[in-house]
């Protein structure tokens, strides 16, 4: 997996902890830097410990399903950017508030993290070898997109949210099936 391809794939996963991080920012009566670092930094955590989970799954089971994996990797893509789709184009307003307490922001950062979780899966079935730095870049870039998520929540307000996890479907679908195409043969 190439780095832009990791890049694509870290940023469309970082796009709903980024929309909740808009939210939390809309909800702030005056941006806080610290309450932001620390949104980002469950966010980031947990974005780059699921797809880790998922990887020691996905490398349990990989042997017994090598000769479909590149099937599972495009499903599992394509479901999640379509569940991104229909959240966008969802009529249901999520309720956030500027809070940071530890139950709350650990319900949030697992309700956002979940798409990593089958990302690791996927991370197997490709065989990434360097699964840690993998996951380190998803943290990060999404550490970093959810500040900015809060600062932008703090200027602007929801605008955004849609447009990101419209942005974050669209990415998580191409490459799903950028790893179809390239198993069949029809991109090297």
């Amino acid at each position: 997996m190439s780095l832009v391809e990791l890049f694509l794939i870290a940023i469309g996963l970082s796009m709903d902890a980024f929309a909740v991080a808009v939210c939390k920012g809309l909800s702030m009566k005056t941006m806080d830097h610290k309450k932001a670092v620390v949104i980002g930094m469950y966010f980031g955590c947990f974005q780059a410990m699921m797809p880790f989970i998922g990887y020691l799954l996905g490398v349990r089971f990989e042997s017994k399903i090598s000769f479909i994996d590149h099937w599972i990797a495009f499903a599992l893509l394509l479901f999640i950017g379509v569940n991104m789709f229909r959240e966008a184009l969802s009529d249901e307003e999520e309720k956030v508030d500027d809070s940071i307490n530890v139950k709350e922001m650990i319900v949030l950062a697992l309700a956002t993290s979940i798409d990593a979780l089958v990302v690791g899966i996927t991370f197997a079935c490709l065989r990434v070898e360097n699964i840690g730095f993998g996951i380190s870049f998803i943290g990060i870039t999404t550490f970093f997109l959810s500040i900015v998520g809060v600062k932008i929540g703090n200027v602007f307000g929801t605008k955004y949210k849609s447009k990101a996890e419209l942005v974050g479907g669209t990415i998580l679908i191409v490459m799903g099936v950028k790893v179809l195409l390239e198993h069949l043969g029809f991109i090297g």
